[in-house]
């Protein structure tokens, strides 16, 4: 049972951003501190619609939420309480979208980066990790 109304509950959800999030605006600040320069997902041109395009490189990231879309091993997935059903499902397709979008783009001929929320926390290491993806010759 749900502690709050299913107005309420409703509401929250909808205050949940799905562009321009913190995790986001960190990853493109260090990317710019670098001097990679790139395009924010400018709509629905590329499968799944990566958060950051960088174009030169042809590289797409997406900067996932541990939550959302399932970090293994992390501690921000956890599971609800509530609904358990719904939210195996959900997250279960949230997982097979994200295969067929990484599948979809790597045929394109894309590099995909997939940086994670819990990442950010350790940004000497999500330095080194976006530089060598990013510049290598071969696919991450």
């Amino acid at each position: 049972m749900d502690r709050i109304s299913k107005e309420h509950r409703s509401w929250n959800m909808s205050r949940i951003r799905s562009q321009d999030t913190k995790p986001e605006q960190i990853v493109r600040s260090l990317l710019h501190r670098l001097g990679f320069r790139f395009r924010k997902s400018t709509g629905r041109h590329l499968a799944g619609s990566p958060d950051i395009v960088l174009p030169k490189y042809k590289t797409v990231i997406f900067v996932h939420g541990c939550f959302w879309h399932r970090h293994a091993r992390c501690r921000q997935t956890t599971m609800p309480k509530s609904r358990v059903d719904f939210w195996k499902a959900k997250f279960e397709s949230n997982r097979l979208r994200d295969r067929k979008v990484k599948r979809l783009l790597e045929q394109q001929g894309w590099r995909i980066l997939v940086i994670w929320q819990c990442e950010l926390k350790d940004q000497e290491s999500l330095i080194l990790r976006m530089t060598s993806a990013i510049v290598s010759p071969s696919l991450e």
